[in-house]
């Protein structure tokens, strides 16, 4: 049977569409997906920081797709009303302004309710999940069909009841819950939760005191007295504090036991009990979070509202105080007991007996491996391009509250001298002059928004390696202006020692400015524990030899312990609580990369000296 020319022109047609169609599906799905976090209290508040560093670990391992997560925090919205909404949705609108997120993860119910004030101006069509808000704080009636939550259920008496049940002697019960407008609501729903037990226990509160008001009380309770701790982010004073390192202190001092609510305190002094699960409440938001991003309808999905574990004590705080585990419910579970000989050492013991044959297992190994090494170079160097990426979004994470304040100044400078300037215009004969003033001051700042803005971009921006010429000079003074808000807010001086001379060398100003953020963000944090009125940043250039700048960054924190001099360029190697151990190492690749060397080793004086030499080059100026 003849088949026309025609008819095998229409199939090629439709075999070349199916086939544009199938690439374009593929294309799709290997895109990454955008997922914005939006922090209530920064990243060092807890329970908050536990239950996003879950889902965060969550979603990246388990998700078929490359995820880039966007991380925000509203920290200063706590002290604000929401007409202040201006400058972080305008912020959140540039950090995504080249294209919206796939979903937005509000941490916390201050974060959930600037977005549901704020959707409309953002993101209207992004699905949203509210993580670790509790279920009274974000009723169903306020979510839209493309809204879903993994949410709290805190059942406040069980925590009283597990008190009365390990120590039935109670009499006093001290709560300590903080001042902010969050802990204030939570107050007004403990009292009423635990007015069951007023006629058994004296209940006083402490969200009118100081932390230091706090901890004299806690250091002179009588006996017969308990300490429940709630929450503590900010204090009666306005002072806000990191939970962790208050609960610590508070535990030093206290003259009888603390109780707490979840699981990240288990370890810090609490005795324990019912707790809040945040490990749980970050697995429970991948999941629900995986479902969305397939292409599930947030209404659709109904996950249950994340409730106490198992009943969790710290076996040295029942020994402290004296409660023994007989008193606990049967299926409690008990952490940081003492391990007997062979549970310490078993491990060790079994290796030792199987050495000689893990040696030669070992050897095949390497053998083995030698042959896949070059192959493996390859993809390494492209990782390490994609981790200096993700810890340049990670530590313009940590900045989102200061970067905020830099774009509030120009923006309120902006506002003040416009309705100076319609004020004047407004009166019979204007002064012409001062009007002008007025405009060329409100072109000066938003000159100086708009370096804030593109700085931002610059550092955002994923790429190879580029060669330019770059100003050291000029990199240190950018560098120092986008961290001044960071530095003001730390109360830490800073002084520029650069050599009048042009130090220009020839590498990637992103990645160097990179390695100078990393260096002055590691000062900072050396110095928290130093008096305010001694913090302070030397930053200094020189040519020490001929041919080779050095650039150095001297602290005046706690130096570096001898112990640890061989491990602080090591991968993963960290003393932070919330660090990866990646700042240095990637650093240090940094740098040699350019040909040069960075260092790190303790001041004459005290504190550290980091810096790192690169060779000097004479620029072509008005070339790249």
């Amino acid at each position: 049977m003849a088949v026309s020319s025609s008819m095998i022109g229409t199939r090629i047609v439709w075999w070349s569409v199916a086939l544009l169609s199938l690439l374009a599906v593929e294309s799709r799905a290997a895109e990454p997906k955008r997922v914005l976090m939006l922090h209530a209290f920064g990243h060092a508040y807890s329970p908050w920081s536990d239950m996003a560093a879950s889902f965060r670990a969550e979603i990246i391992k388990r998700s078929p797709q490359p995820i880039n997560l966007y991380e925000v925090s509203l920290d200063t919205t706590r002290a604000k009303d929401t007409s202040d909404d201006g400058p972080f949705t305008e912020y959140i609108k540039a950090l995504l302004s080249w294209q919206p997120p796939d979903l937005i993860v509000p941490v916390g119910a201050p974060a959930a309710f600037f977005l549901q004030r704020n959707r409309a101006q953002l993101f209207p069509l992004a699905p949203m999940l509210i993580l670790g808000a509790d279920i009274r704080r974000i009723p169903g009636a306020t979510r839209t069909e493309r809204d879903t939550g993994v949410l709290l259920d805190l059942d406040l008496p069980a925590y009283v009841e597990n008190i009365l049940q390990l120590l039935p002697q109670t009499k006093n019960l001290a709560v300590v819950v903080g001042n902010s407008p969050v802990e204030r609501y939570w107050t007004s729903e403990l009292r009423r939760a635990f007015e069951q037990f007023a006629d058994r226990v004296n209940i006083t509160w402490f969200n009118d005191l100081t932390l230091s008001e706090m901890e004299e009380r806690a250091a002179r309770m009588p006996a017969q007295s308990v300490i429940f701790w709630f929450l503590l982010s900010e204090d009666a004073a306005g002072v806000p504090y990191s939970e962790d390192r208050a609960l610590e202190a508070m535990r030093e001092i206290s003259a009888v036991p603390i109780f707490g609510i979840g699981d990240y305190q288990l370890g810090r002094g609490i005795v324990g009990g019912p707790l809040m699960q945040t490990k749980a409440l970050g697995q429970q938001g991948a999941d629900v979070a995986l479902r969305i991003l397939k292409g599930d309808k947030p209404s659709s999905l109904d996950p249950p509202s994340v409730r106490f574990g198992p009943p969790a004590y710290d076996s040295r705080e029942l020994q402290r105080w004296g409660i023994s585990e007989a008193r606990l419910p049967h299926e409690s579970v008990v952490h940081f007991r003492q391990p007997s000989m062979w549970e310490q050492y078993r491990w060790p013991i079994m290796a030792v007996a199987a050495i000689i044959p893990l040696q030669s297992i070992l050897i095949g190994y390497v053998l083995f491996q030698g042959g896949r090494r070059r192959e493996a170079e390859a993809e390494a160097a492209l990782q390490r391009q994609e981790v200096a990426h993700l810890m340049r979004v990670s530590l313009l994470g940590e900045l989102s509250g200061s970067i905020a304040h830099e774009i509030n100044q120009p923006l309120t400078a902006i506002l003040s001298n416009a309705q100076a300037a319609l004020h004047l215009l407004a009166q019979k004969s204007p002064d012409l002059a001062e009007i002008r003033d007025a405009l060329q001051e409100i072109v000066h700042e938003d000159n100086r928004a708009g370096e804030v803005i593109h700085r931002l971009r610059s550092l955002l921006k994923k790429g190879e390696r580029k060669g330019e010429y770059v100003n050291i000079n000029d990199l240190v003074r950018s560098t120092i202006s986008l961290l001044n808000s960071e530095l003001i807010g730390r109360d830490i001086n800073v002084r520029l020692d650069l050599q009048n001379s042009e130090f220009v060398t020839r590498g990637d100003s992103v990645q160097l400015q990179q390695v100078l953020l990393n260096l002055v963000m590691n000062a900072m944090d050396a110095m928290t524990s130093t008096p305010p009125a001694q913090r302070s940043i030397l930053i200094s250039t020189r040519e020490e030899q001929a041919g080779t700048v050095d650039v150095r960054v001297k602290d005046r924190g706690h130096g570096i312990p001898p112990k640890l001099n061989d491990h602080v360029f090591e991968p993963f190697y960290t003393t932070k609580d919330h660090g990866l151990g990646l700042g240095l190492a990637l650093c240090s690749t940094i740098i040699q990369a350019h040909q040069g060397k960075l260092t790190l080793v303790n001041g004459e004086g005290g504190g550290a000296i980091a810096g790192f030499s690169l060779p000097v080059q004479k620029a072509a100026f008005g070339t790249a």
